[in-house]
């Protein structure tokens, strides 16, 4: 049996505790301090998330709104900041200046969980959801949604402009698309190259179709050297990915963010975004009137292949919060109140997400919403999860994912030569493993 892959978080700080320790003793930790006014009668935690989407920040920070509004005696601060660094660099950086978030949007869960910085989510809110994921066993997160496919965002005037009138149904009549968008005049793909998280939609999938849609516990098997990334089928993924980027992608990716990929669609100045489901509302506030569609792009053999597993993310409660038990009670007054039906259904909406929870909540969708349900429906289709999201004896060191990611933006950049990059990103993992691992 393969030794389970486990990551100290201890490591990860060391270097910006050493830069930001000196701040620490000016700083007043987030558990240290109820936040309750001089009467005694307000009760106050922190809350950190991922705010590199404006439609999901939107969202959390409407719904933190609506429920202070409904209960005046529980403030809660909100950390969350919109940052071009990668969201485990932030809350690493919060961690060592004493400010690591009461309620948290995990997505590192095991590593964080491992270092005693989480808690199980409490027993009596796990009957909120249904059959949320398990790590060794316990659940840790209240699943904010199920994880949704990503594929192609299109324009639907440049796609007839082009003279496209019907969608791929393999990866070889997808590049026939490209060749004709280009002729046409138009830039085939936007990507947001500047936010390192963007790059993963790309990369994971041609890692999905290559690697993991056959083996799911690829990454267990590369902790343990059973396989690299010097395989044939991950420098496959990695030169379709390589070619991509240089024939259809528009030049200046390194440079544009994520949230202005959206104004390259309804501009006409690109006829296609790669991302997931959470871009279509921003897409309908940014021009209404803007027609798109929305479909996954098929390997070489027909197969459809998408992110769509469940996976041990979602809100946590802080080690630190847990053992103050009226704020630990007020964290779970929220989390009951983001998850009730009214409420949650309007989060889902702004990210046209998927629910997690047991009971039925629904919301009006749009044809391309349609179409991403239809994929998660099919069982035909088949799930996986990104190189990062996987866990257990599949976890990945946690610094590599945004490592991997800068490598290949170079190995774009530079037109290098594939094997030699996956030379060294193999290289790089098992540093990484033995540098991390307990």
């Amino acid at each position: 049996m393969l030794k389970k892959a486990k990551f100290r978080l201890t490591a990860l700080l060391l270097a910006t505790a050493m830069i930001l320790g000196a701040c620490a003793g000016n700083s007043t930790g987030a558990g240290g301090d109820t936040g309750a006014d001089p009467g005694g009668k307000k009760i106050s935690f922190t809350i950190g998330y991922a705010a590199g989407d404006p439609a999901a920040k939107k969202a959390i920070a409407d719904t933190v709104k609506r429920f202070m509004e409904a209960n005046p005696d529980i403030e809660i601060k909100d950390l969350s900041e919109n940052s071009s660094s990668s969201y485990l660099d932030w809350l690493k950086t919060k961690d060592a200046v004493g400010e690591f978030p009461d309620l948290v949007e995990m997505r590192d869960t095991e590593v964080f969980a491992h270092a005693g910085k989480i808690v199980e989510l409490p027993s009596d809110l796990l009957d909120l959801f249904d059959s949320p994921p398990a790590v060794e066993g316990k659940v840790w997160n209240a699943p904010l949604s199920m994880n949704a496919p990503q594929g192609i965002i299109y324009s639907k005037k440049a796609y007839a402009d082009a003279g496209i009138t019907e969608l791929p149904k393999t990866y070889d009549e997808f590049i026939a698309i490209q060749e004709k968008l280009k002729a046409s005049g138009i830039t085939p793909l936007v990507v947001g190259g500047k936010d390192i998280f963007h790059m993963g939609f790309w990369v994971n999938k041609f890692l999905i179709d290559e690697v993991y849609a056959q083996d799911p516990d690829w990454n267990s098997k590369k902790t343990a050297k059973e396989v690299s990334f010097t395989d044939a089928n991950v420098v496959q993924a990695m030169t379709d990915y390589q070619e991509l980027f240089n024939n259809y992608v528009d030049k200046g990716w390194l440079s544009t963010p994520d949230n202005q990929t959206i104004s390259f669609l309804i501009t006409g100045k690109a006829a296609q975004l790669y991302s997931g489901t959470w871009m279509f509302s921003q897409i309908e506030e940014a021009d209404p009137s803007f027609e798109y569609g929305f479909y996954a792009v098929p390997d070489r053999a027909g197969k459809v292949n998408i992110i769509g597993l469940p996976s041990p993310a979602g809100w946590s409660l802080s080690a630190e919060a847990a053992e103050d038990p009226e704020k630990a009670e007020a964290i779970k007054k929220f989390i009951r109140f983001f998850f009730e039906p009214e409420q949650y259904s309007q989060y889902l909406a702004s990210i046209n997400g998927i629910p997690s929870t047991k009971e039925k909540v629904t919301y009006e969708t749009a044809e391309a919403m349609e179409a991403a349900l239809a994929l998660m429906n099919d069982p035909k289709v088949t799930k996986s999860l990104a190189i990062n999201n996987w866990w257990g004896e599949n976890l990945i060191p946690p610094q590599f994912r945004n490592w991997f990611y800068k490598k290949l933006q170079e190995m774009v950049v530079n037109d290098g030569d594939v094997k030699t990059y996956m030379q060294q990103v193999d290289a790089e993992y098992d540093n990484q493993v033995k540098a991390n691992s307990m």
